[in-house]
């Protein structure tokens, strides 16, 4: 079968998905990564079929400028800022360029990024089965659960839902640019849309999440055709990074990092180095991405490694704590290789993530507008010198290692298309016989 990949073209999104298509791949399916310029370095790298569209819109070098909006934001105002000016000019394109790719490249079934908002009414308006991967951590539309920007405490009960769901009216709120943008397309092709109802067409073959269900909150009510995996890593596929591993003491090791997308505040940076000077027992490895300058952030500590970008994984094997912006794949990555967390979530779903940590006792949180050099020296402290957090983190890996996260998505994805083809051609039997 040959399937369609596109994705978000930013980092966080491309490594799990490019990781799901080498998968798919080496199990005898045919596959294409369909991407605005900037995704074809990602797809090479995974040795995936790149086919460019939106080149006009979103040409090479693109996306760095215009997610560039975003780094210096943090909180709600990170989700509310993309989805009123970032996402309305990827769905337009989008959904004006995608229908002639799928002809281009006669790809049977399409897997999407969930965040790649009602593209999935391409392969609706044109009779092509589709599936939902959940790179980020999930929405809980049903309010049994915060939804995933904020970071509320897991409780049950009548006012926990309440609150819940007036929190997910709050993101319904800011939906609505990327409702205008995406309406045109499914009035055109006469698709039946409750645009009241969240995730209404959601694939209803498979959605799959990368999060482990046991890192989830409980008790959620999921549909049947949802599925939880496990992290979508196998540290491959991906372009090389050089790293000064001579300079390496051979010190109990800190990796932190803010991610490549809302990381460019540069106060968090300062409160980690000026925490990190007073951990004179340790070395901390601090990767700052593209978003700041290193002359903002004053003198660096002679225990503290500054680079770019970092080889991440092969850090984390070597670490005593992450100190984390949240973002999902960091935490997944950290968990595989069994490091507890001090997060300090900025924006998108890396609130709910921080929660998940605090409340499966892998680490703790502190909130951005809570950071202080004392409080942040205070939870690593905390985490590095109680060994249940280690403990908990160690059970995690375990999970991770024998759950085989890419190989359950490989195979839900494979079944549903499996399954969607049985369908498709009993139902053109009985139209023949009739």
């Amino acid at each position: 079968m040959k399937i369609g990949f596109v994705s978000m073209p930013l980092s966080g999104h491309l490594n799990p998905m490019t990781a799901l298509a080498r998968k798919l791949q080496s199990r005898g399916n045919e596959v294409v990564m369909i991407g605005v310029p900037d995704v074809e370095p990602f797809a090479r790298a995974a040795g995936i079929e790149f086919v460019p569209f939106c080149e006009a819109e979103y040409p090479l070098g693109s996306t760095a400028v215009a997610w560039g909006e975003v780094a210096k934001r943090h909180g709600f105002d990170v989700v509310e800022y993309t989805t009123r000016h970032l996402n309305p000019g990827l769905i337009s394109a989008g959904l004006k360029h995608l229908p002639g790719k799928l002809v281009e490249t006669g790809v049977e079934a399409m897997i999407f990024d969930t965040v790649c908002f009602y593209m999935e009414f391409v392969p609706m308006s044109m009779n092509i089965p589709y599936v939902h991967i959940w790179n980020i951590l999930h929405v809980d539309f049903s309010a049994t659960t915060p939804p995933c920007f904020f970071s509320s405490p897991y409780e049950t009960g009548g006012k926990a839902i309440a609150k819940n769901a007036e929190a997910l009216q709050s993101v319904g709120g800011i939906w609505e640019p990327m409702v205008q943008a995406a309406m045109p397309y499914a009035e055109r092709w006469a698709l039946e849309v409750d645009w009241h109802v969240p995730g209404a067409t959601m694939s209803k073959l498979a959605v799959v999440t990368q999060t482990p269900a046991e890192f989830d909150f409980p008790g959620i009510p999921w549909p049947a055709q949802f599925h939880y995996a496990g992290p979508f890593h196998d540290d491959q596929g991906r372009e090389p990074i050089s790293f000064p591993w001579e300079r390496l003491t051979g010190a109990p090791l800190i990796y932190a990092s803010l991610g490549t997308l809302v990381n460019g505040l540069d106060q968090v940076y300062i409160a980690i180095l000026k925490a990190a000077e007073k951990l004179t027992d340790f070395q901390v490895v601090l990767s700052i991405g593209k978003n700041v300058s290193i002359e903002n952030l004053g003198e660096i500590p002679s225990n503290v490694i500054v680079v770019r970008v970092a080889p991440q994984i092969e850090l984390l094997k070597r670490a005593a704590l992450c100190i984390t912006h949240a973002g999902l794949n960091t935490a997944l990555e950290s968990l595989g290789q069994g490091v507890p967390m001090v997060a300090i979530p900025i924006g998108y779903d890396q609130p709910g993530v921080a929660s998940r940590i605090a409340y499966h006792g892998v680490g703790e949180f502190l909130e951005i507008e809570d950071l202080t050099v004392e409080n942040l020296l205070e939870l690593s402290r905390r985490v590095m010198g109680n060994p249940s957090y280690r403990e908990k983190a160690a059970y995690f890996q375990s999970v991770i290692a024998e759950t085989h996260g890419l190989d359950v998505a490989a195979s839900v994805i494979e079944q549903a298309l499996r399954s969607n083809q049985t369908e498709s051609s009993e139902d053109k039997q009985v139209l023949s016989m009739a």
